[in-house]
């Protein structure tokens, strides 16, 4: 994405997708519109699109509730499925915080006018983010 002139963009992470989507609804309500929200993983992986309920009989694979890799492609490989099932924060055994960006695996992006920098900045760190 290139900035038009006089647009910044504000990067801020969160330990939480919760606090995370709770900035975002705060900027939204004071007009900010544009506003992405990513989780950051060593695996390059995206938020489950699917449901992913282990207790109802609905886990698509062990990774998808730990690191998020429900996503991951079937076709990229049963190597790469392999390694992340053995990736210590999937069997209990890591420390807490394992493998995430800081501690803050949530990043919340906000591109607006230099104008409301200050604004935005403000919100982003009512809710939790460390920018």
């Amino acid at each position: 994405m290139q900035l038009n002139p006089g647009e910044k963009s504000l990067l801020a992470y969160f330990p939480s997708s919760t606090k995370a989507q709770s900035a975002k609804a705060a900027l939204e309500a004071a007009g900010y519109s544009i506003i992405q929200v990513d989780r950051v993983s060593r695996y390059g992986s995206t938020y489950d699109t699917e449901y992913n309920n282990p207790i109802a009989g609905q886990a698509l694979n062990q990774t998808g509730l730990t690191i998020f890799s429900a996503d991951a492609s079937p076709s990229g490989g049963a190597d790469a499925r392999v390694l992340m099932a053995a990736d210590p924060s999937n069997n209990g055994m890591a420390s807490e915080g394992y493998g995430l960006a800081g501690g803050n695996a949530f990043l919340v992006t906000v591109v607006t006018h230099t104008d409301h920098m200050d604004k935005a900045r403000e919100i982003l760190r009512e809710h939790g983010g460390n920018i």
